[in-house]
C-alpha cells in the first residue's frame, strides 16, 4: 500500500524550472538580514525607503531608511531621483501592501526595485536597529549584525 504525500500530490518542478523560480524570487525580494548587512556595510548602489507616512516614518524606522510615502510617489516627485540606484522597499510587514505599492510605482517609472520581506515588523525581530525622528539615522560602529544562521 503506498503512502499518501500532501507535499507530493503535485510533483516538483523540474530543477531547471525550480532554478529560474527561485533566481526571479531572489530577483523581487530582499531580507532584513541582507538589508542589515548592506547597510552597515555602507552599500552605495542600495537606497532604502519607508513607503509608509512621515508620522509612522518619525515614531520608528531603519536605521538608514528614507522616508518617501508611496501615496506621495508619482511622476514629479520621482524625477531628481537616482535611476542608478537599487531601492528597496518596506512598511509595516506582512499585512501592510505599502511597500508592494511603493515598488510597483517605483518599477513602473523605470527604477529598480526589491521589497523587504516582512517589513519593519521581521526588521524588528531580528533585532536590526530602529531610529526615530525625522533623519535617516547612520549605522554605528558599535551596531553588531545578529547572526541569521542561514
Amino acid at each position: 500500500m503506498s503512502s499518501f504525500s500532501a507535499v507530493l500530490q503535485f510533483p516538483p518542478a523540474a530543477p531547471e524550472q525550480s532554478e529560474a523560480w527561485l533566481r526571479q524570487k531572489l530577483a523581487l525580494y530582499a531580507d532584513a538580514w541582507d538589508v542589515a548587512q548592506d547597510l552597515a556595510h555602507g552599500v552605495p548602489e542600495i537606497v532604502v525607503i519607508d513607503t509608509r507616512s512621515e508620522q509612522q516614518y518619525h515614531a520608528g524606522h531603519i536605521c538608514g531608511a528614507v522616508s518617501f510615502p508611496h501615496r506621495l510617489m508619482n511622476t514629479d516627485t520621482l524625477a531628481e531621483w537616482d535611476r542608478e540606484k537599487v531601492y528597496i522597499t518596506y512598511c509595516d510587514g506582512i499585512g501592510c501592501n505599502g511597500s508592494t505599492k511603493g515598488a510597483w510605482k517605483l518599477a513602473a517609472a523605470g527604477f529598480r526595485v526589491k521589497e523587504l520581506i516582512g517589513g519593519l515588523d521581521f526588521w524588528r525581530r531580528d533585532n536590526h536597529p530602529v531610529t526615530e525622528g525625522d533623519q535617516p539615522g547612520s549605522w554605528s560602529e558599535m551596531t553588531t549584525l545578529p547572526d541569521c544562521g542561514c
